[in-house]
């Protein structure tokens, strides 16, 4: 995501995610998982859909309930259009929590209790307030990370330079 709106979420990332769990900068998931035997051929695919197509946009859409959590909702179909690109091409590997379109948004809290995250809901709305009436952003680049028991590993990211559009 653009840097003004990856650093807003970071603040809010780092203010309200447990600190034990924080492991990752704000993001957007698009998957959750793909077997380790995949990586070479995913550090091959997503360069050259990063390189065929333009940077997809999104919106700011409002605060997502995740239940034991708190997210920026996003409106991102040209993001969809594109996850499902790379669904289609990793068919038959996707993991069942992959196999469903996600709704995109950023976490900026996760597994804490249902009145913690009603309360950072509540009291977000006015923060947020101005992400609303922004013009579209664009997603600079995908990224690709390694779970590392914990820590996660950074292993390739790709620019979006593509003229073609979703």
């Amino acid at each position: 995501m653009p840097a003004d709106l990856a650093g807003f979420a970071e603040g809010l990332r780092r203010a309200h995610f447990p600190p034990e769990r924080n492991f990752l900068h704000a993001h957007v998931t698009l998957f959750h998982a793909f077997a380790p035997s995949l990586l070479d051929e995913l550090c091959d695919f997503l360069p050259r859909l990063a390189g065929e197509y333009a940077p997809p946009q999104g919106r700011v859409k409002g605060i997502m309930d995740l239940g034991k959590g708190t997210a920026i909702a996003l409106d991102a179909p040209q993001l969809l259009e594109l996850r499902a690109l790379v669904a289609e091409h990793f068919h038959g590997s996707l993991t069942a929590q992959d196999l469903h379109e996600p709704r995109p948004h950023i976490t900026i809290q996760n597994k804490v209790g249902k009145e913690e995250a009603s309360a950072l809901q509540a009291s977000l709305a006015a923060s947020l307030a101005p992400w609303l009436d922004r013009p579209p952003f664009v997603f600079p680049a995908l990224e690709l990370w390694r779970y590392r028991g914990g820590p996660w590993e950074a292993v390739k990211t790709c620019a979006f330079r593509g003229r073609a559009r979703l």
